[in-house]
């Protein structure tokens, strides 16, 4: 750690838990930004894939799940961990 990075960290304890809390997650919040020209892959990935999900319910090769049944077996694994 640079000693500008452990002077801030000092300074930065001095602070309420609160105070703390709000810059923790703004840091780590930073740590998951993505770049414009990802974010736009990922876009146009997950638009194909819904396209791709469509056409096979309305040609008639997925009937698709209820959402009841997705939920609790979301639910179920959910409580596993």
């Amino acid at each position: 750690m640079t000693d500008r990075a452990q002077q801030l960290l000092r300074e930065a304890l001095t602070l309420s838990v609160q105070q703390r809390a709000d810059i923790a997650a703004e840091l780590l919040a930073s740590l998951d930004e993505t770049p414009a020209t990802d974010r736009e892959a990922i876009e146009a990935a997950w638009a194909h894939e819904i396209e791709r999900r469509a056409r096979r319910v309305m040609a008639g090769e997925s009937d698709g799940e209820p959402w009841e049944d997705v939920r609790a077996r979301v639910a179920r694994r959910l409580a596993e961990r």
